[in-house]
């Protein structure tokens, strides 16, 4: 594990092969991103398809860089997971943060500004801004 404070990224799915194909899919266009730490939460600890916050805590514990951790999610309930894990204020890292950002565009930004060394915030609004990623 390298020394140096990179922001961490959790990608929070309610299914564990799209979590990980997003996890790889961003690593991969981040020239690799081999130092952001990046892990995937999807489904449920059974291997079915929903969210678990066990998965979603241990996931943010094992990307905890000390530079905060971004976590992004794909529908409602993951949404839900992360805001109630949050509230409880124990379950993650002090640092991190719900963002509000589509998920594999989001991902991907993330991934990308965090293998630049940016903080946080700039991980958050990279991320963030990919809502406004046009197609036509």
């Amino acid at each position: 594990m390298s020394d140096e404070k990179l922001v961490g990224i959790v990608l929070v799915s309610h299914s564990a092969a799209v979590a990980t194909a997003v996890a790889e899919l961003a690593k991969g266009l981040a020239g690799g991103g081999a130092a952001v730490p990046v892990a995937a939460a999807g489904g449920t600890e059974g291997g079915g398809l929903g969210t678990s916050a066990e998965l979603v805590a241990a996931a943010a514990a094992s990307v905890d860089r000390g530079a905060g951790v971004a976590l992004l999610t794909d529908l409602g309930s993951a949404v839900l997971t992360v805001k109630a894990l949050l509230a409880e204020g124990d379950e993650l890292p002090g640092s991190a943060r719900l963002v509000d950002a589509p998920f594999v565009e989001g991902a991907v930004a993330a991934v990308v500004t965090a293998a630049t060394g940016a903080d946080l915030d700039a991980v958050t609004a990279a991320a963030s801004e990919a809502y406004a990623y046009r197609k036509v």
